[in-house]
């Protein structure tokens, strides 16, 4: 049962964050972020999310603005779940570089 909610809090957090993070990068021209997973603790209170950045080189440097504004990301998720969530996790943001170690492989494997 526990499982279940986890898995549909996850959603809704991963939603959310993506779409602060589409209208937080409009004003960047030419980088895109997405959330392309979220998990979050059994006892609801830290949420982790991997973010794929494109261009991937600007990955690093995304990331640590990132990490930065995290207290004011975490305040904008609150404004927009409260209704559905007592408490706001606590948020932790990690690169997701799945789709650079596809491309790598399949280079290699072209050779």
């Amino acid at each position: 049962m526990q499982e279940t909610r986890q898995n549909r809090i996850s959603r809704l957090l991963q939603k959310e964050l993506s779409l602060i993070f589409q209208s937080q990068t409009r004003m960047m021209h030419g980088v895109m972020v997405s959330v392309t997973r979220v998990k979050i603790s059994p006892d609801l209170s830290i949420c982790t999310a991997y973010l794929s950045v494109f261009p991937s080189e600007k990955g690093e440097e995304i990331i640590s603005a990132v990490n930065k504004n995290q207290a004011t990301i975490r305040y904008d998720l609150g404004q927009k779940i409260r209704n559905q969530l007592r408490i706001i996790p606590e948020l932790r943001f990690f690169i997701d570089d799945s789709l650079d170690y596809i491309d790598r492989i399949d280079e290699l494997l072209k050779k």
